[in-house]
């Protein structure tokens, strides 16, 4: 065992030693059906407490690399797609890790649906108000300019520093897109992409993702979900192109895909020269003490397209969303769809950037956190 933990970082020790575990589980040093080491031993060796482990091995467990088995230790449940194809090794991996539904991780109540934030999730309207006056008395006249097409320079560089402090995301402000909502976005998306290809969907999934790609032209298929993701027979019968997929917290069925499974939908997209679209609308509430991994992260140069929205963090009626274009896609965007105005107004592009840059966006992310958190353990004692 070669795990270290450096006291002087600023990262805590139990995310120094996850991120070190998780890269020995996905390169194969831990294969599938191995045991991890004991708790007790990564704490000698390393110096930190049992405890620390514990929230590490927990992390580990909750997004799919590993599974705890009564007075037995944590098992390998990852394995790098060597299943894709196979329906019945979809099938063992879901019952070695029991089976579980999303149920077994935080779900949301019942009265959280896509598209519609709980009235004690909204960020408060207080906060909004003080921040409209101030862009007003600030930005003066600026507000009634004409924003570029794919946004304001400061909204999407706002942006850009939030995901890649808070979420590990690193990009070019240039890489984003700002349009009116995720329904916009996805048209933008037909255009570049072309209407010749074939768009896979979850089964079930919001049914309005399907409705606006057939509206704007594009033959839909509908994959049926297991208990982990997509389930991989269904993945090879497809003959899509492109694969729409929201890995965490997947509505209507709260299912958010396993590490492995995420994997398997990156090697599926690379192995047919093909194209995954992220719908990442609800991610930032994780209830898990770090950022839930976005397959955006796990290969971004070639493969993902990113999308994300403010209406479920922020309100309803804030009809901004974003996409991140990996880079191979920035400059055929430009040449098709460049010259498209903008559909957010630029008072409203202004206010999100300074609800970013004073930190009260992220503020409000973490309070909901927090409070998902105690809905969660409030839930299991009662049980």
């Amino acid at each position: 065992m070669r795990y270290t933990v450096d006291k002087n970082k600023a990262e805590s020790a139990y995310m120094q030693l996850y991120e070190q575990m998780r890269e020995d589980i996905t390169g194969g040093l831990y294969p599938y059906g191995s045991r991890m080491p004991s708790k007790r031993t990564v704490a000698q060796e390393t110096g930190v407490s049992v405890i620390t482990v514990e929230h590490t091995y927990a992390i580990l467990s909750d997004e799919g690399y590993i599974e705890p088995r009564e007075r037995s230790g944590f098992y390998v449940i990852y394995r790098d797609a060597d299943f894709f194809g196979s329906a019945g090794a979809s099938a063992s991996v879901a019952s070695s890790s029991g089976n579980k539904m999303a149920g077994d991780r935080w779900k949301a109540p019942q009265n959280l649906t896509r598209g519609r934030s709980r009235t004690d999730e909204q960020m408060p309207y207080g906060v909004i108000a003080r921040t409209m006056r101030r862009v007003l008395s600030f930005r003066g006249e600026k507000v009634l300019e004409r924003s570029p097409s794919g946004g304001l320079p400061g909204l999407r560089s706002a942006i850009a520093a939030y995901l890649g402090r808070a979420r590990g995301i690193r990009v070019l402000p240039e890489q984003i897109i700002i349009g009116s909502g995720s329904e916009y976005l996805y048209s933008l998306i037909v255009q570049v992409l072309g209407r010749d290809r074939i768009f896979a969907l979850e089964d079930p999934s919001y049914e309005k993702i399907r409705r606006m790609y057939e509206v704007n032209g594009v033959h839909c298929e509908m994959l049926k979900m297991g208990p982990e993701g997509i389930l991989s027979s269904e993945l090879k019968r497809s003959k899509a192109s492109v694969l729409h997929v929201t890995p965490y917290n997947s509505y209507p069925s709260g299912v958010t895909a396993a590490a492995s499974k995420r994997r398997e939908y990156i090697n599926w997209a690379t192995s047919r020269g093909g194209t995954i679209i992220e719908d990442d609308f609800d991610s930032e509430f994780t209830v898990s003490s770090k950022p839930e991994d976005t397959l955006f992260s796990l290969e971004p140069e070639q493969t993902v397209i990113y999308m994300n929205t403010f209406t479920q963090t922020i309100g309803p009626s804030v009809r901004i969303g974003y996409m991140i274009l990996p880079l191979r896609i920035t400059e055929v965007f430009r040449e098709k769809v460049g010259f498209y105005s903008s559909t957010v107004p630029t008072f409203e592009q202004y206010v999100l950037t300074e609800l970013i840059e004073s930190g009260e966006f992220e503020r409000h992310i973490n309070r909901v956190r927090r409070n998902r958190r105690r809905w969660e353990h409030n839930g299991r004692e009662e049980k």
